[in-house]
């Protein structure tokens, strides 16, 4: 493929740039998650959000039918870059590339009309009910349970990991209403209110002191039979659907070397010459988001061509996870003794040391190094299981 930028994607990437550019400094370069999000900070992510719905951008890759703007892939990817680049919040992801497909496939007329306008608003904030204690790389063993009385369902059962349910409006959750089916059948796709009575929202903080993960309790959780979506006890293939939307790493590169281009401009505006087996590393890391890059052209490549990326999707995650750990530890390294420090004074400092502490879980959430590494081999190599 040819990575450069062909005119019409190269005008809406200058579009997308000069946008950008209209937002007050506020707006930009937002610290990656370092202080506590606080209603400040919400309502920044909130107004930009307010903008990109103005600007008819909440969602490029939704079609025009449903209120987006129809992007190709590229489009789309070459949006996620500069937005991740200049640090600018985008729409709200859950929303945005799991609940609104979802929806667009399987949700009735009335439940198209009642949520897909709120999200392309920025209005309601959705989080996603699918791991479980006992079901996280095995999904498909969950355990929560809802019963169909009458024109309701009941809902018992735990959730855990579940991002932003503690801000979260709605959760799409996957329940099990038939207990004595194959494990992969008896499951139902279910939208639940998160302010209904019987749900309980507990902080799960990681390591770095972020609140982002909860664990979620549903006692006798009430919800209408019209928030299932699609068919009774098929949720499993509701819940596994998505649109052809934008599945590369391309946001995510960069990202890191927008952080790598920062930490080489701090060590030369403090004056401390970097050391020969700094640069090399340095080298290195910028080497390897180029290799990140080429497996993201490789993925959008796939989808451009209606092809379904599946072990090459893979392969991006768990080159991209890793890496991102790789450097957080040459940030912390280059930082010397004020990177070690606990809690540093210096803004920089303290970006890196957070950046350290979470990016430990990278290799955890979202799937498992040990399970990618699975998926492409089997799916891949073509090598035996177990």
């Amino acid at each position: 493929m040819d990575f450069r930028d062909e005119p019409a994607i190269a005008a809406f990437r200058d579009e997308v740039r000069a946008w950008i550019e209209t937002l007050a400094p506020h707006e930009r370069d937002l610290s990656p998650g370092v202080e506590a999000m606080t209603a400040a900070h919400l309502e920044v992510i909130a107004g930009v959000r307010r903008k990109l719905s103005a600007k008819g951008w909440s969602a490029p890759a939704w079609p025009t039918e449903y209120g987006g703007m129809g992007a190709t892939v590229r489009q789309q990817a070459v949006f996620n870059e500069e937005l991740a680049y200049h640090r600018v919040p985008g729409p709200d992801f859950i929303a945005i590339n799991y609940v609104g497909p979802t929806l667009m496939l399987y949700g009735t007329d009335e439940q198209k009309r009642r949520y897909l306008p709120p999200i392309l608003r920025g209005e309601e904030v959705w989080c996603q009910g699918y791991s479980e204690p006992g079901a996280g790389s095995d999904l498909a063993s969950l355990q929560a349970r809802a019963e169909v009385r009458g024109d309701d369902i009941v809902i018992n059962g735990q959730k855990i990991w579940t991002s932003n349910a503690h801000r979260a409006d709605w959760v799409f959750m996957l329940v099990r209403t038939d207990p004595a089916a194959p494990k992969h059948r008896g499951i139902s796709y279910v939208l639940v209110d998160m302010k209904s009575a019987g749900i309980e929202v507990r902080p799960l903080i990681n390591m770095a002191g972020s609140h982002e993960f909860n664990e979620v309790f549903f006692s006798d959780v009430v919800v209408p039979k019209q928030n299932l979506v699609g068919e009774l006890n098929r949720g499993w293939y509701v819940g596994m659907a998505t649109l052809d939307f934008e599945r590369s790493a391309i946001g995510l590169v960069a990202s890191m070397r927008r952080d790598l281009e920062d930490l080489v401009a701090s060590r030369r505006l403090d004056g401390r010459p970097l050391g020969d087996s700094a640069r090399l590393e340095l080298a290195d890391r910028f080497t390897e988001t180029e290799v990140v890059r080429a497996l993201s052209l490789r993925i959008l490549s796939m989808q451009e061509h209606q092809l379904v990326p599946n072990y090459e999707a893979s392969m991006a995650k768990m080159f991209t996870s890793e890496l991102n750990q790789r450097i957080a530890r040459t940030g912390l390294k280059l930082l010397g003794m004020t990177g070690g420090a606990s809690a540093p004074a210096d803004g920089m400092a303290r970006r890196w040391v957070h950046h350290y502490l979470r990016t430990v879980a990278n290799t955890i959430e979202g799937g498992s190094s040990e399970i990618q590494r699975n998926v492409v081999a089997t799916r891949g190599l073509g090598l035996p299981r177990g």
